[in-house]
This record gives structure tokens, C-alpha cells and sequence, in this order.
């Protein structure tokens, strides 16, 4: 693995970064105090990110995609972390799970993802089934050539854009070795589906105007022709795309790291105490110490786990790993920024006390802590026979 970026690789980093700060920065007070973003504005982002060329980077250029590897990908969503989740959305990366489109399904809904002309959501979670899928309640019923969807999802990001859900329901049961378990299948559902109803979610304290919807579905019906992938191997497919996600997760988180620490490093040497700058106290100065290793550490980690994607290795321990730590770390550092600060860091004046708040659902969401630590350990002990 090479430490340093190449010139390509850095002028990724620099072009996103400077859309963000351009583009995105901006309109995040707007949106951090009316929980919403204008249609306007999400437009406007996405246009401009299209002009760029960077548009569904994550897509293969033979689709029309950004054609970017792994590595490349993470340190795009790495800078995409800075800046408000809620208009970040609009920078347009497809779910890579579409990938799995066959036949006319390509024509309908991978194509115009990767075009711009439609916006995709992913329905996994339920009110008791969050970090275990097999428990969904949500199931679908074979019905001559189509399929009948009842149940709910919940929690399910930015599904009030979206023009179609990738949507996971139990469609069978089988025996294993731990007892009954339920087959898994994806469906593709259009909004506007007769039976599907995409509803306001709840009011989350984290990413203001990032929208958590409620899916709920009453006799939906579904052709076959609309299930991704095959038939019962949904989980198949979610497992290949949690690769993914997490890694988004790590980057994003790392992103933002850097940003609370460049406000706090900034402050610090600027604030004067006790006639002098608060920067040469130790008690702030081991404090930015700590910070800036805890986030040199999670880059490293990200980067390294989609370095071994790109080299077919297996990531599945590095990609938890990095989750783990990186959104563990940006807790302390969001945290650690607001004690630098003092009072003012909790005044919804500066930033800090978003970017505080925006950390916290970062260790539930696409798998919690507890998730990665038993995917970690469960690495390691396996192959003991444990």
C-alpha cells in the first residue's frame, strides 16, 4: 500500500472538498434550523455535482458512473463528510447494491440512478428487527407471477426523495444448524405503488433535514420481475452491500473529525487566557494531541480496509474495525472541540453542538459498536475453533 496520494487521487480530494465548502457549506444554517432543504437547493447540488463529473462516482464508467475504485470512493466520501449529511444526500451516489440490476430492471431503475433522473432508497430496518435482520416481521407472499408485501419499515434515510425503495422482506422460512430462520428476499417498489406508503418518520437530533421515513406496506403487489437478485438471497446481497456502507460510515466520520478539529486547533491558537494563547496550556494542548492521533488513526483505518477491497482481499474485520473506531472516535473529538471551546462551544452559534449531536447516531447506524465488535471478534476466534 502507498502512504501517499497520487496526483489523481489528490485532485479528488481537492475538487470535493472545494464543492463542499462552495456548494454545501453555505445553506447548512438554513437547513440546521428548518430540518428541511429547499427544493431549489437540492436541485442546484445535484446539477452542479453532475457538471463535475462526479455524480455516481461509485458506478462503473461503462454505466455512465465515476468509475472510481474503493480507495478513490472513500476519499471522496471522506471530504463529503464535512459537510451536512442533509444536502450532501443531493451529491448523488446510487446505492452500489443496484449493480445487481438484471434485464429490464437496468433500463428502469440502475441507469436512471446513475443518470441523476432518479433517487433510490434501502428499506432494511424494523421497529424490532435493527441489528437482526432475520428477525423482519415485513413478508412477501408468492401470488400467481407477483408477490404481496405487508409490514413496515422504519428509520429508512431519505426515503422523502427517493422514486423507489430496495426493499428487504422475509419471503419463506428454513431449517439451520441454530433452528428456524427466515429466507430473505430485495424487492425494487416504486413510490406511488398501489399499497406502499412512504410517511414522515421521527424527529431525529442528529443530521437536521436528513429525513428518516416509515415505509408501510398493505397488499402491495410486486412483480417478480422486480425482485434484485435472486429469490430468497436478499441476504446475500445486503451482506456484499454492508461492505460498503460501513466503510461510507468510517469516511464520513473522519471527514467531519477533521473539520471540528481544524475550528478547535483554529481557536485555540487564537483565544487568549490568563495572558496567554489557550493552545500553550497543557490542558488544551494534550487535548488537540489526542484528538488529531484518535483521528490520524480512523483515516488509516479507513483507508487501508478499501486499499484491501480494491486488492480482492477480504475486509470484512478491517471495514468493522474502521467503523468501530472511527465513529467512536468522532464522539471524543466532537466532544473534546465543545471543552476547548468552553460555553460558546454549545451555542448553536458555531457549529460544534451540531457536529456534537450529528455524532451520536454514527455508532447505531449501518451496524452499532456492538455489531462491529462481534464481527471483529468473531474474525479472530473462528479460526481457533471458538
Amino acid at each position: 500500500m502507498e502512504f501517499g496520494l497520487t496526483s489523481e487521487q489528490q485532485m479528488i480530494v481537492d475538487t470535493v472538498r472545494s464543492f463542499v465548502e462552495k456548494e454545501i457549506y453555505p445553506h447548512e444554517d438554513e437547513v440546521e434550523k428548518s430540518g428541511t432543504v429547499p427544493k431549489e437547493v437540492a436541485q442546484e447540488i445535484t446539477r452542479k455535482c453532475q457538471q463535475s463529473g462526479f455524480f455516481a462516482a461509485n458506478m462503473p464508467t461503462e454505466i455512465g458512473g465515476g468509475g472510481l475504485n474503493n480507495l478513490e470512493f472513500t476519499l471522496l466520501e471522506r471530504e463529503l463528510g464535512r459537510a451536512s449529511m442533509a444536502l450532501g444526500v443531493f451529491f448523488g451516489r446510487p446505492s452500489g447494491i443496484l449493480m445487481a440490476c438484471e434485464g429490464e430492471q437496468r433500463q428502469k431503475y440502475l441507469l436512471p440512478a446513475v443518470n441523476g433522473e432518479k433517487f433510490d432508497c434501502l428499506a432494511m430496518t424494523e421497529p424490532d428487527a435493527g441489528s437482526d435482520i432475520r428477525g423482519m416481521k415485513c413478508s412477501a407472499r408468492p401470488d400467481g407471477d407477483d408477490w404481496i408485501i405487508n409490514g413496515s419499515k422504519h428509520f429508512i434515510s431519505h426515503a422523502n426523495i427517493a422514486d423507489f425503495a430496495i426493499v428487504f422482506v422475509a419471503t419463506g422460512e428454513e431449517q439451520s444448524a441454530k433452528g428456524t430462520k427466515k429466507k430473505i428476499t430485495c424487492f425494487l417498489v416504486d413510490r406511488g405503488t398501489k399499497g406502499f406508503e412512504i410517511s414522515p418518520g421521527y424527529n431525529s437530533l442528529s443530521h437536521k433535514g436528513y429525513q428518516n421515513c416509515i415505509l408501510s406496506f398493505d397488499n402491495c403487489r410486486v412483480p417478480s420481475a422486480q425482485i434484485l437478485g435472486e429469490l430468497h438471497r436478499g441476504f446475500d446481497i445486503a451482506n456484499e452491500w454492508l461492505y460498503g456502507t460501513r466503510l461510507t460510515v468510517a469516511a464520513n466520520c473522519v471527514g467531519r473529525a477533521r473539520r471540528v478539529f481544524d475550528l478547535a486547533l483554529d481557536y485555540a491558537s487564537q483565544r487568549q487566557q490568563f495572558g496567554q494563547k489557550i493552545g500553550r496550556f497543557q490542558g488544551i494542548s494534550f487535548k488537540l494531541a489526542d484528538m488529531i492521533t484518535q483521528i490520524d488513526a480512523s483515516d488509516w483505518l479507513t483507508l487501508s480496509a478499501a486499499w484491501r477491497l480494491d486488492q480482492d482481499l477480504d475486509a470484512n474485520r478491517q471495514i468493522a474495525s474502521a467503523k468501530l473506531h472511527a465513529s467512536e472516535m468522532l464522539s471524543m473529538v466532537t466532544d473534546q472541540a465543545i471543552q476547548i471551546f468552553g460555553g460558546m462551544g454549545l451555542m448553536d452559534d458555531l457549529p460544534l453542538e451540531r457536529f456534537w449531536r450529528d455524532a451520536r447516531v454514527e455508532r447505531i447506524w449501518d451496524g452499532t459498536s456492538e455489531i462491529q465488535r462481534h464481527i471483529i471478534s468473531r474474525d479472530l476466534l473462528r479460526p481457533l475453533g471458538c
